[in-house]
This record gives structure tokens, sequence and C-alpha cells, in this order.
């Protein structure tokens, strides 16, 4: 088969979501992302020394500046697309992963880029684009019903 014809594999990213629970209800908490400024969950790329819930951890960090505990196998994952830095958008499966918060910091590394903002899932998922997200965001917060 030649190459143009064979598919690729999707690129993998891990996402976390970050929760907390008021009042015995769930909340999420949403970032944008750094060039649309589109309502998504923070997460990144396969890192080699680290095991796919500690990127998700990392990412919450680093995008959200959240501090939790982070659940070490998926609770969900989604087909997506991922935007290129030359423009092109190639097929994405994230893989997702539930944090518990337990500390917001006031200081992060990505905080003059993107805002965050805590949610109920139903309002989360009118916020985000995603259809596979909106899916997950739903999901998490059936299970408080």
């Amino acid at each position: 088969m030649p190459k143009a014809e064979r598919k690729k594999k999707p690129l993998i990213q891990y996402a976390a979501l970050p929760y907390r629970i008021e009042d015995g209800h769930p909340l999420v908490l949403l970032v944008t992302s750094r060039e649309t400024k589109r309502w998504i969950l923070p997460k990144g790329q396969p890192e080699r020394k680290l095991s796919p819930h500690q990127v998700a951890e990392t990412e919450a960090y680093e995008e959200a500046g959240l501090v939790g505990t982070v659940f070490k196998t998926a609770f969900a994952q989604f087909d997506s697309f991922k935007r290129l830095k030359d423009g092109r958008e190639v097929p994405c499966t994230v893989r997702v992963y539930l944090l518990e918060v337990t500390h917001e910091l006031t200081a992060w590394p990505e905080k003059d880029q993107r805002e965050r903002r805590w949610m109920t899932p139903g309002e989360a998922a009118m916020m985000v684009t995603e259809p596979g997200l909106v899916r997950v965001l739903l999901d998490f917060g059936g299970r408080f019903n």
C-alpha cells in the first residue's frame, strides 16, 4: 500500500479532568487553549520518563496551577484533532485522568497564557466544542446524580 494511503496512528494525549466536590456536587475546571482560547482540559503529549497519569498531573500544574491526587487509571478517552504549528489538524486520541484538586496555586508556569474557570460538568459541556469531551463531562457529572 502506498504511503499516502496508509492510515497513520492517531497521536496520543493525556488530559487531566480536575474536579472538586462542593456541598455534595461536582465542579470541574477548564482552561483556555493558548492560541484559539477554546475551553479545554489541561493535556499534553507522552513524555519519556512519565507515566500517562503523571503527564496529566503535570499538565494540570503547568496549564492551570492545580495540585491534587491523580487517578492512575484512565477515566475515559475520546477522539479529537490536534492543531499543529503549521495549521494542519491531525487525529488525536485523548485519555482522561481524574484529578481531585487539593490546592490551587496563585502563580504557575502558564498563568499569563490561559484562563481557568470552575463550573458544573453540565456548564462545562456547553463551553467545549469537542463532542467526545462533551460526553466525558456529562458522564462524569452523571455519576453524582
